[in-house]
């Protein structure tokens, strides 16, 4: 890998793991107090399995910004993928704030409907480009979808 893929590369960890810091920021602080009060579903995973599987959802998406990234900006349709991506990222960063920051279960499933709309996109255009990449976002499709239907069933039980 040349020099400028691995500057690539770097960056697009770094500012996943960016979105993911601002995300956990108000998660960590409000699991132990408010998160723990709320009536959850019987399929509600227990806490110490989100922070591995964000860990792994997070690397798996900078792995795939940066194989569409190392396409060139001047490729066909790299540019509106990484705009889409860039987007999904700040919707993902702001369920945290919504639902965990501002304790709104209801905001938080506004914005997980956009993000995994967003994905959805963000998927389909990182296709078209490489299928490695399309398919790394696959696992972070599902898990979004799992964590919607989570967020409407905490609402649900909490109104």
């Amino acid at each position: 890998m040349n020099g400028a893929n691995i500057l690539k590369l770097l960056a697009s960890l770094g500012v996943v793991l960016a979105a993911g810091g601002i995300g956990s920021l108000t998660t960590t602080m409000a699991i132990p107090t408010w998160y723990q009060g709320l009536k959850k579903p019987a399929f509600n995973p227990p806490d110490w399995l989100f922070g591995p599987a964000w860990s792994i959802l997070y690397l798996l998406m900078a792995v795939a910004a940066f194989l569409v990234w190392r396409q060139g900006l001047s490729a066909p349709g790299v540019k509106l993928a990484l705009l889409v991506f860039l987007i999904q990222l700040a919707l993902n960063a702001l369920w945290s704030i919504l639902f965990f920051g501002m304790r709104s279960p209801l905001a938080g499933l506004v914005d997980i409907v956009a993000l995994w709309l967003t994905i959805l996109a963000t998927v389909v255009l990182f296709f078209r480009v490489s299928v490695p990449a399309g398919t790394l976002l696959l696992p972070y499709l599902a898990w979004v979808s799992f964590a919607a239907v989570l967020n409407a069933a905490i609402l649900r039980l909490n109104p």
